[in-house]
């Protein structure tokens, strides 16, 4: 018998059962709280057209989504271990919590890693340690063409919204920023009153959408950005090209997150998702992207202007360093993202498929930067699935300058890794715009947790630092991080990649490497 005919059979058993029990024992009617509505539920579900399952096995058929909607919890208390979660696992998110709310980070009974399983990575330590100070987690950006440089902390804030974040969310970032003394990228949503009220140092990243600067055929308004660029709290100006979770594709604000707070300091209409265009209307060459560095460095009254980017075709990137050589404009700062960058919403196959992940994506552009001699000129900053000390450590040996994290940040804010990002129903408050949700979110107290977070994670690196005996960040190089290939062979960055020497680029190129040849005689300053 079908599981359709034994509803009806134990429907119509029980119902009759109640109703007979009931002429003995009255309050026996109470019963039909509790199964009528079990027996209206089945009934829709054996006539509703849109789940088999339900049709199929009435009822019964509704565990099955329920036990879909709570997997990712199942997964996560029950099954993960401490080592196997993804995007982070349970111990890096930990460590997280534990700096947040500044409390004993320390591990026991030795690590929960297999050192011997491929792509297992160390940091070769010094007989003779040193003592780094805060001091050298800094670095100043912009020196050569801003007139207002920056001096920046090796770590900051990435790339995140307000509507993608709440408004607690981002106030608690702000004033997080203000006291560690680090800068929080607004993201491309523009500069709200929340990323202005805790006074904390401001990157302003200007998208596809011009959010901020925006005219109102959707291009960019100078005007408009003149206004914000000179706010004080503005230090730096970063063109956002690409995003390592989705490189190619705009931004996406769900409809369902659009208030009109963020519609109005957006510029968008309410109703709809608002997305990004996937390119710039500014400019289309590498010659153009150059030339609007200039001009936003200009209106900025002369603060350090860059871009970011997830590195796809590595040809056009040779172009636009081919268009630095030509026009003698260069960025004071590049952004890498990879492609193993968070999100709140992003098509699965970009964010899975599309783009070059972090490491190759930071040895390519440092190489390229450095085969051209602009290496010097130009801070290298990266971001994707940065979170404790040897991140930032590994990070800064195979070539970048200083690094952002955004998914770090949010687990201090409280994030717990529900990946309810794109529904609108973050249970911690973090992203969404639910007022309810949003209340829970104490902007003083996760504050303090960014803040400790950030300082008890910059005392790791110059701990880890002094470990292989160097007093600054930049004696880091790539063959002090070794990598497990297999068993019984490891190799270190400087043997996994190859590193052009300066200006190999340019000139003879006789003992250049043939795929760097064929890149470069594709590359193009004047298309991208």
């Amino acid at each position: 018998m079908s599981a359709r005919a034994w509803f009806g059979v134990i429907s119509l058993v029980t119902l009759s059962t109640i109703g007979a029990l009931a002429l003995w024992w009255p309050p026996m009617l109470i019963s039909y709280l509790i199964f009528g509505p079990l027996v209206l539920v089945g009934i829709y579900d054996l006539f509703q057209d849109k789940h088999a399952i339900l049709r199929n096995f009435p009822v019964i058929g509704h565990g099955r989504y329920l036990f879909e909607a709570i997997r990712p919890e199942i997964n996560q208390y029950f099954i993960e271990s401490n080592t196997d979660g993804m995007p982070f696992d349970r111990e890096q998110r930990s460590v997280v919590y534990q700096r947040a709310k500044n409390v004993n980070d320390t591990t026991p009974f030795g690590t929960q890693l297999d050192v011997y399983l491929p792509g297992y990575e160390w940091l070769d330590h010094s007989l003779r340690a040193a003592t780094p100070s805060s001091a050298d987690a800094r670095l100043t950006i912009g020196s050569r063409h801003a007139a207002k440089p920056y001096s920046s902390s090796l770590l900051n804030i990435s790339a995140m919204s307000f509507g993608s974040l709440s408004s607690n969310a981002v106030e608690a970032l702000n004033r997080g920023a203000a006291r560690g003394q680090f800068a929080h990228n607004t993201g491309e949503g523009g500069i709200s009153p929340y990323h202005l009220a805790g006074g904390g140092d401001l990157i302003w990243q200007i998208g596809t959408g011009y959010f901020g600067c925006r005219a109102a055929d959707g291009g960019f308004d100078p005007d408009g950005f003149v206004q914000r660029a000179t706010h004080e709290q503005v230090k730096m100006i970063e063109i956002k090209l690409s995003q390592g979770a989705k490189p190619g594709h705009g931004g996406i604000l769900p409809a369902a997150k659009l208030t009109r707070e963020i519609a109005e300091i957006r510029g968008v209409p309410m109703g709809q998702d608002v997305l990004s265009p996937p390119c710039h209307r500014a400019f289309d060459s590498p010659t153009g992207l150059l030339q609007f560095v200039a001009q936003l460095r200009e209106l900025s009254g002369g603060k350090p202007v860059g871009f970011k980017l997830c590195v796809g075709r590595r040809d056009e990137f040779l172009g636009i360093c081919k268009a630095m050589i030509a026009t003698g404009i260069e960025p004071d700062f590049i952004t890498v993202d990879g492609a193993e960058g968070g999100t709140g919403a992003a098509p699965l196959e970009f964010s899975n498929s599309v783009g070059m992940p972090l490491t190759e994506g930071l040895v390519f552009v440092h190489n390229a930067l450095r085969g051209t001699g602009l290496r010097e000129h130009i801070t290298l900053l990266c971001a994707g699935k940065v979170l404790g000390a040897f991140d930032i450590a590994r990070l800064l040996a195979i070539g970048a300058d200083g690094c952002y994290s955004a998914r770090a940040m949010m687990f201090a804010l409280g994030c717990i890794q529900a990946r309810r990002c794109n529904h609108n129903d973050c249970p911690t408050g973090v992203a969404t715009q639910k007022p309810n949700l949003v209340r829970g979110l104490d902007i003083e107290d996760k504050a303090e947790r960014v803040q400790r977070y950030h300082h008890n994670t910059l005392h790791a690196f110059l701990e880890l630092l002094g470990a292989a005996g160097f007093s600054s960040p930049t004696q880091l190089r790539p063959w002090h991080i070794h990598r497990r290939l297999d068993y019984r062979q490891s190799m270190h960055y400087g043997q996994l990649f190859t590193y052009l020497e300066p200006g190999a680029l340019l000139g003879d190129r006789s003992g250049l490497p043939t795929e760097w040849e064929e890149l470069w005689g594709r590359a193009d300053a004047d298309r991208f």
